[in-house]
């Protein structure tokens, strides 16, 4: 399945994210089929039955680019303390799924899209989606720093694809990657294959800093800015409910 075809960076950047009913009804159906799954995978953690799912922190090996540099220190520079350090987490949970699903990715760009992904969301433009304009000023900055005109605009697809339901099921796509390790970190989607120490660790190194709150508060604000959105989409089907009960103590 994976998310519908049309949904993409050329509609994105045409529409700034607003859906034809048509497409709703194809995004809630996708919803409706990934709920079981995020059940079921809580379930099993609940009683205690966890996956291996691990990167080993001790010599690993970032992107060190002078892109890489530029979007983490962009990163550092534009977004608050929440959104920076669930960027970091959204890459590092990403890394471990991708691992975990054999799927072959660009590291450099994940590492930058991932870093990217959400320099809007606290900062809603009535009419334009968060994903859609966070992608394009991503896609700006990119070429500002250097980055081929085709980079910089895998960049901002990837980031204007993550909040559309279904792209997580493939890794191999960047837009599925940022989503995929992003859905981990906010609803606590696939934690059951990760090792619990791992992922403490990963919380030492990153920490949360009361995420849901400003997540929750961050999307209703989205949803009212932006109500053919798919922002607005997810908070009516419960997505607030979801990040406030996401496995994670804070």
């Amino acid at each position: 399945m994976g998310a519908p075809a049309g949904i993409d960076w050329e509609w994105a950047t045409r529409t700034g994210g607003a859906l034809t009913g048509h497409q709703r009804r194809q995004l809630a159906a996708e919803l409706a089929r990934a709920v079981p799954a995020l059940l079921a995978g809580q379930a099993k953690r609940a009683i205690g039955r966890r996956g291996s799912g691990r990167l080993e922190f001790a010599g690993l090996r970032i992107p060190d680019s002078a892109l890489a540099r530029a979007a983490e220190l962009e990163a550092r520079e534009s977004l608050s303390i929440h959104m920076l350090e669930h960027s970091y987490r959204t890459y590092f949970f990403g890394r471990v799924l991708a691992d975990i699903d054999n799927a072959r990715y660009d590291d450099e760009l994940v590492y930058v899209a991932c870093l990217l992904h959400d320099l809007q969301l606290e900062h809603p433009t009535p009419g334009r989606c968060f994903a859609v304009a966070g992608g394009e000023r991503a896609a700006e900055f990119a070429v500002r720093v250097g980055a081929a005109p085709e980079r910089a605009e895998a960049i901002g697809a990837a980031i204007a694809a993550h909040i559309t339901p279904g792209v997580a099921e493939d890794l191999s796509d960047p837009g599925g990657f940022v989503s995929a390790g992003a859905s981990v970190d906010v609803i606590g989607a696939r934690i059951g294959e990760l090792d619990a120490a791992w992922v403490d660790e990963l919380l030492a190194r990153h920490p949360r800093h009361d995420a849901k709150r400003h997540l929750i508060a961050a999307f209703r604000a989205e949803a009212a800015a932006v109500p053919q959105g798919r922002s607005k989409l997810l908070v009516s089907a419960g997505f607030n409910q979801m990040i406030r009960f996401a496995p994670f103590a804070e």
